[in-house]
């Protein structure tokens, strides 16, 4: 996948796979690469800032939280009712701009 098509459209990657389950960090990128059948790959260079800039955006509330199998905590990520709102309006702009796309091609 062309690396500026990822990139414009992380946040909207991000908040996708957050609709369906909060998660923390390494979660969230293993569910990413699964849902996508290893299309997409997320590393923590990307995955953590976007995760930090969608929190202070007021679309993901974080949480810090011990794993059920021991070990440090961890900051896991679920999205708020502002960022459901933000989704919805990130995938229609993205659906006008596919269907835009799909007629140049036909």
């Amino acid at each position: 996948m062309e690396l500026n098509l990822f990139k414009g459209n992380l946040d909207l990657i991000l908040l996708s796979v957050l609709e369906r389950e909060g998660g923390y960090g390494q979660d969230i990128a293993k569910r990413v690469n699964a849902l996508t059948g290893g299309e997409i790959t997320l590393n923590a260079g990307s995955l953590y800032p976007a995760l930090h800039r969608l929190e202070r955006a007021g679309y993901l509330q974080a949480q810090e939280t011990t794993p059920a199998r021991g070990g440090p905590s961890v900051r896991t990520y679920a999205l708020t009712d502002t960022g459901r709102a933000e989704l919805r309006r990130r995938q229609d702009s993205y659906q006008s701009f596919d269907r835009a796309m799909r007629r140049l091609w036909s």
